[in-house]
């Protein structure tokens, strides 16, 4: 019989990210309990406080597979009840790109992508070199240990995985060069949303400090752009409730409505709980209903609320939006639609196939791309609308594909230009937008997901 342990762990849903768990260690002998958990990958976040964070959304199953080896190594272990039925929960990715792997099996891809994760964050993977590659990222790293292999890696999140080994980083860095030289770029790529919000649930936090009485948020009057993004579910169920030739769906997990208009060729699907910097909206037209999609517009959670409500009216009038393929954006066009923008004083400049207007105090812009426009084939958005200190770290983003009708960015043109909207300030707290100071990249419209999960 395993003798027992002084050591209580009570395992139960993290108090800010969505999918984490963090297991609070208590007894003589806690860290027995601590150091099991950090061999299998959890983060110490404060004294006798671990979390477990993973890419693939898979917390509550390994949190059980824990806490049977910490029973079966004698050590206590409660499990919370918001964690229990996550546990117990039933759900399966949409749209998954490999239909043919069991539930299992894509759980074994996930735990796969998550050590490549695990050895990129532990600096056990020097990542060389990364490129955009369509609707993904692929990037080539060596390992300092494991006899120094070097390994071709394709996608990005619980979709990653290795697609080729090289027996030197030279050797990977030519191959690599030879296929993808014209978007390479240097070291690692940028953090996706699933990422940074593994980090920021990993952080340091002390769950024993009493939590102060918090200051009365107080109200100012700010740009539109600056806005709060308020509760979006709240505006979608106002929209449905004003528009009744719109369908209200929800999946079975309960994690995505659909509203769909009753000619079945305009679909809003609203994915909730998304984190503030990922796709929280998505608007797909059709010219029937069994056609391929016109168009398609995107919109991230922390959109603000009068931005959403202006797009949503302009959406459910029937001149706002129109699913017949219409005629290339030509310079007419994109001047009318942007003539709010000039009028108010924005400042317009063009460079190259970007032609952008930004605002006096460089806190929202407004890109348009005329490669794309000229490309309507290629899945890249047009416009790409956003505000935060710049346009390469974008508080809140709208993008929208070549064949939109021009009165949605000329209604969202003189929604930013025009209007304003409130925005809560705790007392002592100033807000100043920073400028901003570089272009980015070609954006894709990243609507088209080739996985959406189900929670």
């Amino acid at each position: 019989m395993t003798p027992a342990i002084d050591a209580h762990v009570r395992l139960d849903t993290h108090p800010t990210h969505p999918s984490a768990v963090q297991a609070v260690l208590t007894g003589t002998q806690a860290r027995v309990a601590l150091m099991a958990l950090e061999a299998a990958n959890w983060s110490v976040a404060a004294t006798n406080v671990l979390v477990l964070a993973r890419i693939d959304h898979e917390e509550p199953y390994w949190a059980n597979e824990a806490a049977k080896r910490l029973t079966a190594e004698g050590i206590s272990v409660e499990i919370g009840p918001r964690l229990q039925e996550a546990i117990d929960e039933e759900w399966s990715w949409l749209n998954y790109p490999m239909p043919w792997c069991t539930r299992s099996q894509i759980r074994e891809v996930s735990d796969q992508a998550q050590k490549i994760h695990d050895d990129i964050r532990h600096g056990d993977l020097l990542i060389l070199a990364h490129a955009r590659d369509g609707h993904t990222t692929v990037a080539v790293g060596t390992y300092l240990r494991r006899g120094g292999k070097s390994v071709y890696l394709h996608g990005e999140d619980h979709l990653r995985q290795v697609a080729d080994t090289f027996d030197s980083p030279v050797e990977a860095l030519m191959a690599f060069e030879r296929v993808h030289a014209a978007e390479m770029r240097p070291g690692p790529a940028p953090l996706t949303d699933t990422e940074r919000a593994a980090i920021e649930a990993r952080s340091v936090f002390d769950v024993t400090t009493a939590k102060s009485e918090p200051s009365r948020p107080e109200p100012e009057i700010v740009p539109v752009y600056l806005a709060d993004a308020g509760d979006h579910d709240a505006i979608l169920d106002a929209f449905l409730n004003a528009h009744g030739e719109f369908e209200k769906r929800r999946t079975w997990s309960d994690d995505t409505t659909y509203a769909i208009h009753e000619s079945q060729t305009l679909c809003i699907e609203r994915v909730h709980e998304t984190p503030a910097h990922e796709i929280a909206w998505t608007v797909a037209a059709y010219e029937t209903p069994v056609s391929d999609r016109m168009w398609v517009l995107t919109a991230t959670g922390a959109t603000p609320a009068p931005v959403l409500q202006n797009l949503l009216t302009r959406l459910a009038d029937g001149d706002g939006w129109d699913t017949r393929v219409g005629a290339p954006v030509d310079e007419k066009m994109v001047t009318a639609a942007t003539q709010p923008l000039s009028d108010a004083g924005w400042r317009h400049t063009v460079d190259g196939r970007w032609i952008r207007w930004t605002s006096s105090d460089g806190a929202a812009g407004v890109h348009f791309d005329a490669f794309a426009a000229q490309h309507p084939n290629q899945n890249l958005a047009t416009w790409t609308i956003w505000a935060g200190p710049g346009p390469d770290r974008p508080t809140w983003t709208v993008t929208a594909s070549p064949h939109i009708p021009s009165s949605l960015p000329a209604g969202l043109s003189e929604s930013l230009a025009q209007e304003t909207g409130m925005r809560q300030v705790q007392p002592g707290r100033e807000h100043q937008p920073r400028l901003a100071v570089r272009a980015p990249t070609a954006p894709a419209v990243t609507a088209d997901h080739s996985v959406s999960r189900s929670r």
